[in-house]
C-alpha cells in the first residue's frame, strides 16, 4: 500500500515537472514567434499608420462646384494619392453632432462648418517635406479656406519608424537569448530531480548513451508539444489580427508567417535536445559524492 502511494506520488511529481517544462517552453516560444511576426510585418504596420494621415482641404462656402470637382479629379490623378473623400457641409455637421452627442445647429441656427476634401496618400510618399509642399500649394487656391494635417504625428512617425524597427530587431534577439536561458533552466531543473536515477543507472553499468536516450526522447517530445501549442496560439493571434486589421494584409504573403512558424518549431525542438543533452551529461560526469 505504501509502495503504491509512493509510486503515485512520483508519477504526480513527474507529470508536474513535465507540465512546468511544457508551459515555460510554450510561453517563451509564443513570445518569440509573436515578436518575429511583428518584426516581419513592421513595415506594413508603419505603412498602415502613414496611410491614415490625411491632408484636409477646407473649401470656402463661395467656391464654385466646378472648381471643387476639378480639384478632386486632379487630386485623384496624382500618383501619390491613394484615396480622395469629399465631405459636404451637411455630412460634416452630421459627423460633428454624432461626435459631441447633440445637434449644435439647433441652438446656432446655421451650419458653421465648411465642406472639405480629405486626401490620403500611398505610404512611400508620406513624408513631412512632401505633405508640407502640398499644403503650401493648395493653400494658395482662392477657394481653399484652410489646409490641415497632423504635422506632429507625421514628424513623429518619420523620425521613429526606423528606430522602432531596430528596437524590434534588438528585442527579437534578446528574446531568443532569453528563450535559450529559460528553456535550458526549466529542463535542467526537471532533470535535476532525476539525478539519482541517472547516477544509479551509471553505477550498475549502463552506458552514457543508453542513459541519455530516454531523457532526450522525452524532452524532445515535450519541446515538440510545446512548439505545437505555441504555433496554435500564434495562428489564433494572427487570424484575429487579420480579422481586426484586414488593411494590414498580414496573410497576403503566407511565406513570411510560415518562416516564423518553422523557426519556432526548430527552436523548440533544438533547444530541448541540446539542453537535455548537456544537463544529463553534467550529472553523468559528476562523481557520486558531488551529486549530493
Amino acid at each position: 500500500m505504501k509502495a503504491n502511494s509512493e509510486e503515485k506520488f512520483q508519477k504526480r511529481r513527474l507529470l508536474t515537472s513535465y507540465f512546468s517544462v511544457v508551459v515555460s517552453i510554450t510561453f517563451v516560444l509564443f513570445l518569440v514567434g509573436l515578436l518575429g511576426i511583428l518584426l516581419i510585418n513592421s513595415k506594413k504596420v508603419a505603412d498602415h499608420f502613414k496611410e491614415q494621415i490625411a491632408l484636409t482641404l477646407f473649401i470656402k462656402d463661395d467656391a464654385r462646384p466646378i472648381d471643387v470637382t476639378q480639384l478632386q479629379k486632379s487630386l485623384q490623378l496624382e500618383k501619390a494619392t491613394r484615396q480622395v473623400i469629399f465631405v459636404s457641409k451637411e455630412e460634416a455637421a452630421a459627423q460633428h453632432a454624432q461626435e459631441i452627442g447633440e445637434d449644435f445647429m439647433e441652438y446656432l441656427g446655421y451650419n458653421p462648418l465648411l465642406a472639405s476634401i480629405d486626401v490620403y496618400f500611398n505610404a512611400q510618399y508620406v513624408t513631412p517635406d512632401f505633405i508640407a509642399d502640398l499644403s503650401t500649394t493648395y493653400a494658395a487656391y482662392s477657394y481653399v479656406g484652410e489646409v490641415y494635417y497632423d504635422q506632429p504625428l507625421l514628424e513623429l512617425l518619420s523620425k521613429n519608424i526606423q528606430k522602432i524597427s531596430y528596437w524590434l530587431l534588438a528585442a527579437g534577439l534578446a528574446f531568443v537569448v532569453i528563450a535559450l536561458l529559460l528553456i535550458n533552466s526549466s529542463i535542467r531543473l526537471s532533470i535535476f530531480s532525476k539525478r539519482f536515477v541517472i547516477k544509479t543507472m551509471q553505477l550498475v553499468g549502463a552506458k552514457k548513451s543508453f542513459i541519455r536516450r530516454p531523457f532526450l526522447w522525452s524532452y524532445v517530445q515535450l519541446g515538440l508539444l510545446a512548439s505545437l501549442i505555441a504555433l496554435a496560439l500564434l495562428g489564433a493571434v494572427l487570424w484575429k489580427m487579420q480579422a481586426f486589421f484586414p488593411e494590414l494584409e498580414l496573410l497576403t504573403n503566407p511565406l513570411a508567417p510560415a518562416l516564423v512558424f518553422v523557426l519556432v518549431l526548430v527552436l523548440g525542438i533544438s533547444i530541448s535536445f541540446l539542453s537535455t543533452f548537456f544537463a544529463t551529461q553534467r550529472y553523468l560526469n559528476l562523481n557520486t559524492e558531488a551529486i549530493y
